[in-house]
């Protein structure tokens, strides 16, 4: 069934950005919810590093960091925020998740300092996945930040400019220049004048490619969630006459301030 039609069964209402109110959603707290808690697992798994199986390049098997196969999964729910409930939510949601991942930073670090009991054996273990080098705390989040601003503005406009037709091409273009300046962000704060211009224009290759061929891969399931998702909500929203600027408030916030 294509996208018109099921707007036409379902009774899909067409608005604005400036017209919806993100309390009156039944679903858009418990996706950021389940956002966050993706982004904050994958900051705790990135240490260990894995290989693909069954996939081998000219007799080398590419390997992958833990949080490479999970933050990945936070972009296709910034398509989703972006594409169902408009540009300010997803703008909402980022702001959340990043509040989030300097809490959960702050917090580990504030733990691998206290002092350890004599009878604890576990330090070193403790510190391996909890006590992050500052420079890597700085260049994910601010990676985070601008990747995921990039990518739901890309999808905003772009959703605009096909007047909603064609999903793919904006879970895929969105994807593109998102993860672009996710991986190139990450790569240069972390490893810039630690290692040699080749490593890091390898490591920014192979990681931004595995991300994007990753999120194209799961369009499908992109697909689903978003139809499902508009069809439960009732509404499709467009960004037309929104302020996309990050630091803006959301309309229904601006609201509830005036209403105190």
């Amino acid at each position: 069934m294509t996208e018109a039609a099921i707007e036409r069964s379902t009774m899909i209402r067409r608005l604005s950005a400036r017209d919806t109110r993100l309390s009156s959603f039944r679903f858009y707290d418990l996706l950021v919810h389940i956002f966050v808690v993706i982004l904050l697992i994958s900051n705790l798994v990135g240490q260990k590093i894995c290989v693909i199986p069954f996939i081998h390049f000219f007799g080398h098997v590419p390997r992958v960091s833990g949080a490479q196969l999970l933050f990945p999964i936070t972009y296709i729910f910034g398509d989703i925020f972006t594409e169902v409930y408009g540009y300010g939510a997803s703008r909402r949601a980022i702001w959340v998740a990043f509040s989030a991942n300097i809490l959960l930073t702050l917090m580990g670090l504030f733990v691998v300092w206290f002092p350890a009991a004599p009878e604890w054996t576990n330090q070193k273990a403790f510190e391996s996945v909890f006590y992050v080098v500052p420079r890597f705390v700085v260049a994910s989040l601010v990676a985070f930040w601008l990747g995921e601003f990039t990518n739901s503005y890309t999808l905003a406009k772009m959703k605009l400019w096909t007047n909603g037709k064609w999903l793919w091409t904006r879970t895929v273009g969105s994807t593109i220049t998102g993860q672009f300046v996710d991986t190139t962000t990450v790569i240069l704060i972390a490893f810039g004048g630690r290692e040699s211009w080749s490593t890091i224009g390898s490591l920014i290759f192979w990681g931004y490619w595995f991300k994007v061929l990753y999120e194209a891969a799961a369009t499908p399931i992109t697909y689903w969630i978003v139809n499902n998702l508009k069809r439960s909500e009732g509404i499709d929203v467009y960004d037309r006459g929104t302020n996309f600027n990050p630091f803006a408030r959301n309309r229904s916030e601006q609201r509830a301030m005036e209403n105190m």
